[in-house]
C-alpha cells in the first residue's frame, strides 16, 4: 500500500543477481505505475520505461525533446508502486557527458536501478528508424566514462547501448561496444540486429550481460525467449508492446462508441470495477484507514 517494501539499493543488487544467474529477463516497458504494477503481478522479472513511450504520452516524437528532469519524475513515479527492478532509456545522456554525469544521479535518486545511454547525436532518432547520426567513439567513450564516474551506488546499472549497426556495420558495432565496457559500461544494449546470427556474432564478441530488443516493426525479428536463452542473451525487452495495445484498444473503443452510441458492446473487453480495486488495493487502504481513525487507547495510556 503507497509504495514497495524494498528499497532502490535492494532492487538494483536484486537485477545485478538476475543478470549473473544466466536465467534471461523479461522486461516489458510499463507506460504508467499502474502498469508496472501489472507487470509484477503476472511475474516479470524486471520493468522498464522506454525514451519513446515517456515522449510519446506527451505526444511528441522520439527525437530527444524530453528533459532528464520531467523523465526522472516520471521515473519515480513508477519505482514508488513496484519492487521489480526498473531501466530506463537515458538516450544520449540529455546533452554533454556533464549532462549524462547529472542524468546517472537524477536516475538513482528517483529509485531506478539502471539506465543505458546510445551513442547517437542528441537530435536522436528511433533505433529502427533509418537516418541516424552517430557521435564519434570518443565521444560516447567520454559520455560513457563521466557516467560511470559519477555513480554513487556501485550496483546502479550502466549499459551502453550502440546503433551503430544501421550506420557503420556489425563490425564496427562490435568494436564500439566493446570500447564502451573499456569505458565503464557494464551491459550491452545492441539496437536494431538483422537477424539471430547477429545477435549470436555479439554474444560471442562480448563477456557482458546483452540485452535483446525485441520491439514490434522493427529491423529485427521477434525472437521467442527460448531462443534468446538459447543465443545467451540476459534481457528480453518489450519496450513498447504495452503501449501499442493500449492505443489499439483505445482506438477500436472510440470506433465502437461513435458507430454504436454506446460502449455496451464493449463492456465483455473491459477491465471489471472490481479488477481494478483489486490492483488498486482498496481493501487494504480501507483497513488502514479503520485502523488509524477508529481505535481506542489501552487503559493508562
Amino acid at each position: 500500500m503507497l509504495h514497495t517494501r524494498t528499497t532502490p539499493a535492494r532492487r538494483r543488487r536484486a537485477l545485478r543477481e538476475q543478470l549473473a544467474s544466466g536465467r534471461l529477463l523479461r522486461m516489458p516497458g510499463a507506460i504508467n505505475p499502474y502498469a508496472a504494477k501489472l507487470i509484477e503481478e503476472h511475474g516479470f522479472e524486471a520493468a522498464y520505461l522506454s525514451g519513446a513511450v515517456l515522449a510519446a504520452e506527451l505526444c511528441l516524437p522520439d527525437i530527444g525533446l524530453t528533459a532528464s528532469t520531467e523523465i526522472a519524475a516520471r521515473a519515480q513515479q513508477v519505482t514508488r508502486v513496484t519492487d521489480l527492478p526498473v531501466l530506463i532509456d537515458a538516450d544520449t545522456g540529455f546533452g554533454a557527458p556533464v549532462n549524462a554525469a547529472r542524468t546517472v544521479q537524477l536516475f538513482e535518486d528517483a529509485g531506478l536501478a539502471g539506465l543505458h545511454l546510445e551513442d547517437q547525436i542528441a537530435v536522436k532518432r528511433c533505433g529502427h528508424l533509418d537516418g541516424k547520426t552517430l557521435v564519434t567513439r570518443d565521444e560516447m567513450v567520454q559520455r560513457v566514462r563521466a557516467a560511470a564516474d559519477a555513480r554513487r551506488d556501485d550496483d546502479f546499472l550502466l549499459m551502453a547501448r550502440t546503433d551503430a549497426r544501421g550506420v557503420e556495420g556489425l563490425d564496427a558495432a562490435i568494436d564500439r561496444a566493446k570500447a564502451y565496457v573499456d569505458a565503464g559500461a557494464d551491459a550491452v544494449f545492441p539496437e536494431a540486429l538483422a537477424d539471430e546470427a547477429e545477435f549470436a556474432a555479439f554474444r560471442k564478441a562480448l563477456d557482458v550481460p546483452l540485452l535483446a530488443n525485441m520491439t514490434e516493426f522493427g529491423k529485427g525479428p521477434l525472437l521467442s525467449t527460448a531462443a534468446l536463452e538459447n543465443l545467451g542473451y540476459n534481457i528480453a525487452l518489450y519496450p513498447v508492446t504495452l503501449f501499442r495495445l493500449a492505443n489499439g484498444a483505445i482506438e477500436d473503443g472510440l470506433r465502437t462508441l461513435a458507430a454504436e452510441g454506446t460502449q455496451e458492446s464493449l463492456l465483455p473487453r473491459m477491465q471489471t470495477r472490481s479488477r481494478l480495486y483489486e490492483v488498486l488495493g482498496y481493501e487494504e487502504y480501507a483497513a488502514f484507514d479503520s485502523a488509524v481513525f477508529d481505535f481506542t487507547l489501552p487503559p493508562g495510556s
